[in-house]
């Protein structure tokens, strides 16, 4: 048989990439080009937030893709891949890594999903997106940050984070509260829940092995963190946010929730998570399955809320 018959053969032998993968791949495929990052973000925590972690499969077809800090989740789907959240500007080179590395292409993503509108969740988007050429989906503030390069002026963290400025990203498509967006077999739900910031969004879906589905939850930060001089109770350049902001935590506190992932791991234990399922016996239950985690991160920030609050009409003038 001529050499040339002999390489059209071991092209078209497809081989299945990793357990849980619906990417079909050959065996013989044009090496990708390499990512090109852009500058890193400079700040205090960003070498121990950018620091590489070992990518892991959550449930089914959802992946652990991010560095150490931040977080950022791969869906696979038979048409292609769908990342969610891209970390910082420098993170970029770790989720490619981390994705190639699940044997998956980084060049399959055709979605990204955002959370919110700060350098450590979205930083990483205008490298991904120019290597990938995804779709970049996100709420309506989030979609200016994006444009902006940088927080959006009502953030209320906005003046405490000089630094907090991003490659700006194009294509992007602006997603309403509650859209069914159905890509591959799976249904992403965005649900918008300003506080954080303006424009914070927590995603869903569901993953299955074999017959089982869960309920997978990608949580957005609902922290009442701020710069010093903003008031969630409102002040002259801005009415109260107290209702709106309780409003999106009773949203986290209701959704159908087996698996929750955070924006930041240490928001839900995922590192203690993690060592239980390394000494996991048959027939133990999975740490990362915990049908009452979207209400416990609810109740912790319902709680600071309010202690926020009582603060702020303490030394209202």
């Amino acid at each position: 048989m001529r050499s040339r018959d002999l390489a059209l053969l071991s092209v078209l032998a497809v081989w299945s990439l990793a357990p849980g993968a619906a990417v079909a791949q050959t065996a013989v495929s044009k090496p990708e080009p390499a990512l090109i990052p852009d500058p890193p973000a400079v700040c205090d925590s960003c070498a121990e937030w950018n620091a590489p972690r070992k990518p892991f499969k959550v449930y089914g077809n959802t992946y652990f893709v991010g560095p150490n800090g931040v977080s950022a989740m791969l869906i696979t789907t038979p048409q292609g891949l769908i990342l969610v959240d891209t970390g910082l500007q420098q993170s970029a080179a770790v989720i490619d890594a981390n994705i190639k590395a699940l044997g998956f292409k980084t060049t399959d993503v055709k979605l990204i999903l955002t959370s919110h509108g700060h350098y450590d969740h979205v930083g990483g988007v205008h490298a991904l997106q120019r290597y990938t050429k995804a779709t970049v989906l996100a709420s309506p503030k989030t979609a200016q940050a994006l444009a902006l390069g940088e927080p959006v002026p009502e953030d209320p963290q906005v003046s405490t984070r000089p630094g907090d400025k991003f490659p700006k990203a194009e294509n992007v498509r602006v997603v309403k509260d509650g859209e069914q967006i159905a890509f591959g077999g799976v249904t992403i739900v965005p649900h918008i829940v300003p506080g954080h910031t303006p424009g914070a969004t927590t995603w869903t879906w569901q993953s299955c092995e074999g017959a089982t589905c869960l309920n997978m939850v990608y949580a957005d930060s609902i922290s009442s963190i701020s710069n010093d001089g903003f008031r969630y109770t409102g002040d002259a350049t801005h009415p109260s946010l107290v209702e709106s902001f309780r409003a999106s935590i009773r949203t986290v506190a209701g959704l159908p929730c087996d698996i929750m992932v955070s924006t930041h791991p240490s928001a839900s234990n995922m590192d203690e998570k993690l060592k239980k399922r390394a000494t996991m016996k048959a027939g133990d239950a999975d740490p990362f399955i915990q049908p009452d985690a979207c209400r416990v991160l609810a109740d912790g920030a319902m709680k600071a809320l309010d202690a926020r609050v009582k603060t702020e009409l303490a030394t209202k003038k």
